[in-house]
């Protein structure tokens, strides 16, 4: 990239498009198996097909033959590679050179295809076998002097037959430690929407976005993190609803979009508006954003009784006097300072909600990793309960979830902090006596194994050692375990940072034939929307020394525990036995095996759509949580940083250096910033500088050689690609009452190196 980057809207054209379609046809020949790759792609998202293994945004009720997006393709391409990770590939490189790698040259690499262990006597991985492995696991695990030694990671991904087993096998063994990617995502989400109105998931489905008047989009960036989405909004917007962006970049997903699969568009090279009104807000700042929408509802509703719904209000909800009396008392100077926004952005704002009888509010992580995060969340539910929009159709509240299957796996049991009502089912179930007391989330499992509580990791699924924010203390910790696993399909960060022993475990992709001993298997996951549906694979593995990744779980579980209370392995030989075992214990799941034999799946109930509050009240609950204190200006050299994705990009998985959007080519250190905060601190557009974080702790976090880019971004607020700055993100640093990291809100310095 050239150092003369001063543009203000760095890609010309709108997303997805010619620009789309081009990047697809890259990332498919750098597969060295297009072929097989453009069959996959023909199935994904279809029924009797494979669920892409990106995003968790849901299939359009109407959906097209061909359902899938830039972002998927790179992800199917990157799992359908030809490119191998065997044991010649592991004798040739030794962990020391492995470690000097960077995060895309180690997944690059190709498919994992048998399980290697290092023994913590040389500088090698080198093969066992999968008895061999499972044993290793099951003699380590025995030896701890506490369950709670251990920890039992997941990602998203893992599918709910899988996340199912995975959490009975840890419960039986004795914890309920259970740290996951929701730990680091949607934790505020879950949290604040379960005080609010009962359930920690969104309450709209795909065909309300069909009648929605209104559409906000909150700190998100569908254009990259869920492309699918814009297909959604891009409708909306054509039959004339509004769509306002709340969002601290200027994005060009939420501009202007251009469907690949439209002929029309694509045929004259038009495009649709996707948000009529964009706002950028400072860092932090939507919750004020929300206050702000709410401080003129409420002004307006004393001349005008139809501002907001007292019936609604009346009749379903507990707490207005006094959310009504702390909106009353914020002062539009502090909504307008902390937002960054005038009185008049949010006037436009109140209008269109006020104007509006059926509205969607959306968010993503934008929202929910910053320390305020679960008051915002609660504040956007407060503005929905003002007009009665939760619980009507075409409106509510809709968390996009971003890994295929991140909310499924809370669905079926992946929770530190489980309901006794959960652990009474599997208790009656199997004879168990569960533990009882909480678990460990994601930073609280980091601090155990620094302090040697925690002496064993398994992950299955994820790049643990990637998405995990204070980088060198959690390569410290990992180090200290006596034991860490992973279940994987690519060579990834995880891999080289390992405990005195370390095992790689690899799985079947999502895109792979499942066999097992009753016959080809089908998984199930659960979309942002709550449907439930299969998903079968198509390729042949990439290596025949595949396992599942229940058939692994099943495989460790069989070795610890024996087969004696519980079967592992019939339940791994035929996953219907599985669904079988989640419909005896889990609320909503009757007759699953039937259901999903229907073509989109089914959907879980959710009460709070069905206006049927489960909160101790058995009311919806305003909160009256003050604005942050936190987000007060230190001093002008003090900048806000928020880590993000590029567009080649799916959490920690880089699949280019490019980032077309944002005009990046062939790097990724780079430093997205204000023109006035570059001048202000004697900077010019291509300088290189260092980035360290103001904290107190005596802990120096740093990272170098970042290239100033000039960027639509608010004064004082930067932005920077992850896992490049999780250095920067102290341990200490999370959200109130969730423990989510504050990856969007880190106080810096930069230094011109």
């Amino acid at each position: 990239m050239s150092n003369t980057h001063k543009n203000k809207v760095p890609y010309a054209h709108p997303a997805g498009g010619w620009g789309a379609l081009k990047s697809s046809a890259k990332h498919l020949m750098q597969s060295e198996d297009a072929v097989k790759s453009v069959k996959t792609l023909l199935k994904a998202n279809q029924p009797g097909g494979f669920d892409c293994p990106g995003c968790a945004w849901g299939d359009e009720p109407d959906a097209k033959k061909i359902d899938f997006c830039e972002n998927g393709v790179k992800a199917i391409a990157w799992e359908a590679t030809a490119k191998r990770v065997d044991r010649a590939f592991f004798a040739r490189h030794s962990l020391d050179e492995l470690r000097l790698w960077d995060d895309h040259s180690l997944e690059k690499s190709g498919r994992l295809t048998e399980p290697m262990l290092y023994d913590g006597v040389d500088n090698y991985y080198r093969p066992v076998s999968w008895e061999q492995a499972f044993s290793v696991i099951a003699s380590h695990l025995n030896q701890l002097n506490h369950p709670d030694e251990a920890l039992f990671y997941t990602s998203g991904r893992a599918s709910n037959e899988a996340a199912y087993l995975y959490q009975l096998f840890g419960r039986a063994y004795g914890t309920n430690n259970f740290p996951d990617c929701s730990n680091m995502c949607h934790e505020a989400s879950g949290v604040g929407l379960t005080r609010s109105i009962g359930t920690g998931k969104g309450t709209v489905i795909m065909e309300d976005f069909e009648k929605a008047d209104a559409i906000f989009v909150f700190g998100q960036n569908p254009g990259t993190n869920h492309p699918r989405m814009l297909a959604t909004l891009r409708k909306a917007s054509i039959r004339g609803a509004k769509i306002v962006a709340i969002n601290t970049l200027k994005e060009r997903g939420l501009q202007r979009f251009s469907d690949p699969q439209s002929p029309k568009e694509m045929l004259i090279a038009s495009s649709t508006t996707i948000s009529q009104q964009y706002f950028t807000p400072k860092l932090g700042g939507d919750m004020a954003i929300a206050r702000g929408i709410a401080k003129r509802l409420l002004e307006r509703s004393e001349t005008d009784s139809s501002a907001i719904d007292q019936a609604f209000i009346a009749e379903h909800c507990q707490g207005f006097e006094a959310y009504q009396a702390v909106v009353k008392a914020t002062p539009w100077e502090v909504i307008t300072k902390q937002s960054g926004l005038s009185i008049e952005d949010i006037e436009t704002m109140a209008n269109i909600y006020a104007n509006s009888k059926k509205v969607i509010f959306t968010w993503a992580m934008g929202i929910t990793q910053h320390r305020h995060s679960v008051a915002t969340v609660r504040e956007l539910v407060n503005v929905l309960l003002l007009r009665g929009n939760i619980g009507k159709p075409g409106a509510g509240a809709c968390p996009v979830r971003g890994h295929s299957n991140v909310q499924g796996n809370r669905t079926v049991g992946i929770n530190e902090h489980p309901s006794q009502a959960f652990l009474a089912a599997l208790d009656q179930r199997y004879d168990l006596t569960t533990p009882k007391k909480a678990g460990m989330n994601t930073v609280e499992s980091i601090r155990a194994m620094l302090d040697g509580k925690a002496k064993l990791f398994i992950g299955l699924g994820g790049n643990f050692a990637a998405a995990t924010p204070d980088t060198d203390r959690i390569y410290k910790a990992l180090s200290q375990c006596d034991l860490t696993v992973h279940i994987s399909t690519k060579l990834n960060r995880s891999h080289v940072i390992t405990g005195k022993h370390a095992l790689i475990l690899p799985c079947l992709g999502r895109t792979e034939v499942d066999h097992q001993a009753s016959g080809e298997q089908c998984i199930t996951v659960e979309d942002s929307m709550s449907m439930v549906h299969s998903s079968r694979g198509q390729n042949d593995p990439a290596s025949p020394l595949l396992r599942s990744e229940t058939a692994i779980v099943a495989g460790i579980a069989q070795a610890a525990l024996g087969n004696e209370q519980i079967n592992w392995k019939a339940l791994s030989d035929d996953y219907s036995r599985i669904r079988d075992e989640i419909e005896s214990v889990i609320p909503g799941f009757k007759g699953y095996n039937q259901r999903i034999e229907q073509g989109r799946g089914f959907h879980l109930q959710n009460l709070a759509a069905e206006r049927t509050w489960d909160t101790p009240s058995r009311k919806a609950c305003f909160s009256d949580d003050p604005l942050p204190q936190c987000l007060d200006e230190v001093s002008e050299d003090v900048l806000t940083l928020q880590t993000l994705r590029s567009h080649d990009q799916y959490n920690t998985s880089i699949y280019g250096m490019d980032d077309r959007y944002r005009g990046i080519s062939g790097e990724r250190r780079v430093l997205f910033m204000n023109e006035a905060d570059i001048e202000n601190l004697g900077l010019s557009d291509g300088d290189k500088v260092t980035i360290s974080t103001v904290s107190n702790d005596g802990i120096n976090r740093n990272v170098s050689g970042f290239k100033v880019v000039n960027y639509q971004i608010p004064k004082g607020c930067i932005a920077a690609y992850y896992p490049e700055t999780n250095p920067l993100v102290p341990l200490e640093s999370v959200a109130d009452d969730c423990g989510t990291p504050t990856y969007k809100s880190i106080s810096v310095r930069l230094t011109k190196e």
